[in-house]
């Protein structure tokens, strides 16, 4: 009696089963190598933002004038008694009723080492408006006091004032001489101007004031702008096709095309805290975080990332996540023609194809880095269509089995590409092709006597029985007759 060994049905099975977790331990030192990667890329970031300048916030502008009042007090009684000025400074402020900008952001790629930071250069023209400064030439004094006020300034703070490239102003048409920073004790970054008392409105009177600023402002990542006037109408335009809007208001309107995005906002001062975040000197909020905090109030903004809406990096880890996917269903593909032409493919060979795949997304982490996402993943995947075409019209014994081996592989590669693209609809189309293939696997294997299979191959695995069995055998079966 011959026992039957069950590892003769299920050994191959498990062996696969064993493979597949190799090859998942592969694709999981891949995805390290991606983290490791992005890591550097945003190590380069910083480096060139500490380097160059970092992310810009435009803040301002706005008046400011620092003013002393002194008072003459008596203290003490006979020969004790002497006279004590006491002072008591005090700062006037003023943001504009209404505040006008026009800016033109151009990218200036830059590169630190072999990876791409997308630098920029904003040519700003801000126009602001003060319509009643009455209250800066204080004429009422308290009794016995005196008020002496320096000269006023007009300032603008900005994110990193490395970034200033260049800088004009001009008040009532009058072009000023322009200082570096502001001033101000929470906003020091940036530039003003000392305005002469004669461009101030006349006591009592309701005179406007009026202001433009033309600056030249370089910067990385994001760039903002804080709506500190009781009107503000902003209009930015760039050549970047990917803009990622943010902060604490959205463009009213905005156009976006190919060749780069044109956007407006228009902010009154009942819809943000800006103003009198600033008057109140708060520090400005965190690009795309909520106003609120331990320290009270802060400067809201808005503006525009300059990313790129999907990196390199993120897409080739979504790509390793199907890895596994694209694993099974190449092995699928094997295993079908396995078993609808009885060829007997071995474990080892299942494993080189799965290495082969896992190969892809190695080829394609290593060429990400010189090379845009397309051309690098054309490439990585073209390579390894054709090695698994050539590999497959051997082992599947013909030309036309391999060929077929290699358009489904281009196919999944495809599909694959196309998920990377769509993020938004990319669970719709991955469950449409895992239908797709279900439903062919079993169309094509509608008609298989599985049990019939199994047989056959339990057949072709069974060993070989010693000659002197075989003897034994056939002895016993002849004395029974």
């Amino acid at each position: 009696m011959i026992l039957k060994n069950p590892f003769r049905r299920w050994g191959k099975p498990l062996v696969l089963a064993l493979l597949m977790l190799m090859l998942l331990m592969a694709l999981d030192r891949v995805g390290d190598i991606v983290a490791e990667r992005e890591g550097r890329w945003h190590a380069a970031q910083a480096g060139v933002a500490e380097s160059l300048s970092g992310a810009q916030i435009v803040i301002g502008p706005m008046l400011q004038r620092q003013c002393t009042e002194r008072r003459d007090t008596v203290q003490g009684t006979g020969k004790d008694r002497r006279t004590v000025t006491e002072e008591t400074r005090f700062t006037l402020t003023a943001t504009p009723t209404r505040l006008g900008v026009e800016a033109d952001a151009r990218i200036e790629p830059l590169h630190r080492g072999i990876f791409r930071i997308n630098g920029y250069v904003a040519t700003m023209t801000l126009d602001a408006q003060w319509d009643d400064l009455s209250d800066w030439r204080p004429t009422r004094t308290p009794p016995g006091a005196r008020i002496e006020c320096a000269a006023a300034t007009l300032l603008l703070a900005v994110g990193d004032a490395r970034g200033l490239r260049s800088a004009d102003v001009t008040v009532q048409a009058q072009p000023l001489r322009v200082e570096p920073g502001t001033g101000h004790p929470s906003h020091p970054r940036g530039l003003h101007v000392t305005l002469p008392e004669a461009l101030l409105p006349v006591s009592g009177t309701a005179q406007p004031l009026q202001a433009r600023l033309s600056i030249a402002l370089a910067g990385t990542e994001h760039f903002a702008i804080a709506p500190v006037g009781d009107a503000n109408q902003v209009h930015l335009r760039s050549d970047w096709p990917h803009p990622s809007f943010g902060g604490r208001f959205l463009p009213s309107s905005r156009e976006i095309g190919d060749a780069g995005f044109d956007a407006r906002w228009a902010i009154s001062a009942l819809a943000t805290t800006a103003p009198h975040a600033l008057l109140s000197g708060s520090a400005r909020c965190e690009y795309g975080q909520p106003p609120a905090g331990e320290g009270g109030p802060c400067i809201e903004s808005f503006g525009v990332a300059f990313v790129d809406p999907v990196s390199p990096y993120q897409l080739d880890h979504r790509a390793t996540r199907y890895g596994l996917l694209f694993i099974v269903l190449t092995w699928v593909g094997v295993g079908l023609v396995e078993v609808l032409r009885r060829l007997r493919v071995h474990p080892m060979q299942y494993l080189l194809v799965g290495a082969a795949l896992v190969t892809l997304f190695l080829l394609l982490v290593s060429l990400s880095d010189p090379l845009p996402f397309g051309p690098s993943y054309a490439r990585a995947a073209g390579a390894c269509t054709l090695l698994l075409a050539f590999y497959g019209s051997h082992v599947l014994g013909g030309r036309r089995a391999g060929l077929g081996l290699g358009i489904g592989v281009a196919a999944l590669y495809g599909t694959l590409y196309l998920l990377l693209q769509r993020e938004q609809t990319a669970l719709l189309l991955g469950a449409i092709l895992l239908f797709a293939v279900l439903a062919g696997v079993m169309a094509m294997t509608r008609h298989l006597d599985w049990y019939a299979l199994s047989a056959t191959a339990g057949a072709l695995q069974a060993p070989t029985e010693p000659d002197g069995c075989q003897s034994d055998q056939r002895s016993t079966a002849s004395s029974r007759q």
